[in-house]
């Protein structure tokens, strides 16, 4: 007997009919609904935002605070704590994010800078390792965005260019058609031209340089790390603020050693 399969998109796995759990997938669906622009969400904007009914929403809302991992009054619910075991399980377990910190800690104590390692998630990506000294300024040597887990927009930022280099023609075509350009700064990339030549820019240098894209005063450089398969399955960046570094600064001082930790990283995945 042969099953229907199912594809998805942003992973490439297919699963058979028989093997798929929807009510599952929807409930976790829900749980991503929630955001940083709506932080609390009533039964119709859930409906809307994930395409259940309004009753059926309902019902796994009032599940999911049963369970503990939202929380809600008459008419809202938002998350709680409880979500992020799954985030903190994670980050304990993974192996890059354990054997980076203390090389990004390293980085942070020579050059005063912050460093991160970044995934791409569809058209976001997400810190999952940052540099930390406990004494360092953490408001000064930390622009906005750089903690951990939190989701910034790939085509802005110079990680997300990096990883989105390595897709292939087609899949940036695929990708720009279904996430688009959101501009966030007058330098943000606005045309699908100047985006792909950016891009194959990028592959071509294989490092990406980023300047106030995302945020005004932010400076961005990044490079792939790759795995031994010669997959780029993350990025390794460094941030500052415009008034503390220059881009010729970063090129000639900081890109040498991010390319190093990135050649060390994957000699240890």
């Amino acid at each position: 007997m042969r099953y229907a399969l199912i594809y998805n998109e942003s992973s490439g796995e297919t699963i058979t009919q028989d093997d798929y759990i929807a009510s599952f997938a929807k409930g976790l669906s829900l749980l991503e609904a929630f955001g940083i622009d709506r932080q609390k969400l009533n039964a119709t904007q859930i409906a809307d935002r994930t395409g259940m009914s309004r009753t059926a929403a309902r019902r796994y809302l009032r599940t999911l605070k049963f369970l503990g991992y939202l929380e809600g009054d008459d008419h809202y619910f938002w998350l709680t704590h409880k979500v992020l075991r799954f985030s903190s399980s994670y980050l304990s377990s993974a192996h890059l994010p354990k054997i980076a910190q203390p090389i990004l800690n390293i980085l942070c104590a020579q050059t005063s800078l912050t460093y991160s390692i970044v995934v791409l998630d569809d058209h976001e990506v997400v810190p999952i390792a940052r540099s930390f000294l406990p004494q360092q300024d953490i408001i000064r040597s930390s622009p906005y965005g750089m903690h951990l887990g939190n989701r910034l927009p790939a085509h802005a930022t110079s990680t997300g260019k990096v990883l989105l280099s390595a897709f292939s023609t087609d899949e940036q075509q695929k990708w720009y058609e279904k996430y688009g350009l959101k501009r966030l700064t007058p330098f943000t990339v606005q045309t699908k031209e100047d985006f792909y030549a950016v891009l194959e820019h990028v592959q071509k240098q294989d490092f990406c340089l980023s300047k106030e894209e995302h945020e005004l005063g932010v400076i961005a450089l990044a490079v792939p790390i790759v795995n031994s398969q010669g997959q780029a399955i993350a990025a390794l960046n460094c941030m500052s603020q415009t008034h503390r570094v220059t881009e010729q600064y970063l090129i000639e001082n900081i890109l040498p050693l991010l390319r190093n930790t990135a050649y060390e990283l994957r000699m240890m995945l």
